[in-house]
């Protein structure tokens, strides 16, 4: 039996990896989805992710060009859930990840990670609970990362900006109980997608043996032994969006495979 059933969702960064992995499951269980992205195309192969969910599922589902950090991007989006009947679910997704040396962080650099990773998330949260408190409640996602735990020397910046959603997320969930809105984080680990810096089109031989040992060397720390794949967030984010998690909010949910079981 389907969990989202006649639900509409709002997912942003939905075009690629973990949010396309998201949209996709989200129709699949039900729901009519709204995929909110500054590319339409997913850097994956494959179809659009709204166009994809129209050929595999019998859901609805609507490009709108988003762009997080611009607020009447995020308004324009939850309004296109009106389509569906209105906003049920909110997943604050998008995000940018990238290696950083401290000392070589610019004003330019950290201020284009919190504004996309930690404002988009802080103002995809308001409009949509807004919407959430004047209806029937609903339920907000967002997405921090295991690096909001522990943090990570290599990505400080990055560390920070998913710390922050951690801890909003639980803020608002304290505030918005008695409105009849969830709020919960989740918290992936080594995830396959292509959120980071682009790749080059043929990397040397010698850069493909050091990605391959970095990734034998991460795989050594994961007690499942694998990479995760979007899948493996996207069904989280089904439970934590049905009526399955109805008691549950203001929680941050590890998806890692076990990798920070024993830190």
């Amino acid at each position: 039996m389907a969990l989202l059933t006649d639900s509409a969702a709002v997912v942003t960064g939905g075009a690629s990896g973990i949010g396309r992995g998201i949209a996709i499951e989200y129709a699949e269980q039900g729901a009519d989805v709204v995929v909110a992205d500054v590319r339409e195309d997913p850097k994956e192969e494959g179809a659009p992710t709204h166009e994809l969910i129209g050929e595999v599922t019998d859901r609805e589902a609507t490009f709108v060009d988003c762009d997080v950090t611009v607020v009447d991007d995020l308004e324009a989006a939850v309004a296109a859930a009106d389509e569906f009947g209105g906003i049920d679910v909110m997943v604050n997704n998008a995000g940018i990840w990238r290696p950083e040396n401290f000392f070589e962080v610019t004003e330019a650099d950290y201020r284009q990670m919190m504004d996309i990773n930690m404002k988009g998330v802080y103002f995809g949260s308001q409009v949509a609970a807004r919407r959430m408190v004047d209806g029937d409640g609903g339920s907000i996602i967002n997405m921090s990362s295991i690096d909001g735990m522990f943090g990570h020397w290599m990505r400080p910046t990055y560390s920070a900006s998913k710390a922050g959603v951690l801890q909003f997320s639980r803020s608002l969930a304290h505030g918005l109980g008695d409105d009849g809105v969830r709020v919960n984080a989740i918290l992936p680990g080594a995830i396959e997608t292509r959120i980071g810096p682009e790749r080059p089109e043929a990397p040397s031989a010698e850069e493909q043996a050091a990605a391959e040992q970095q990734r034998e060397a991460m795989l050594e720390e994961i007690p499942q032994g694998r990479m995760g794949q979007p899948e493996d967030v996207a069904g989280p984010a089904v439970f934590l969006a049905s009526d399955l998690a109805e008691y549950v909010t203001g929680t941050g949910l590890v998806v890692d495979g076990g990798w920070t079981c024993w830190r």
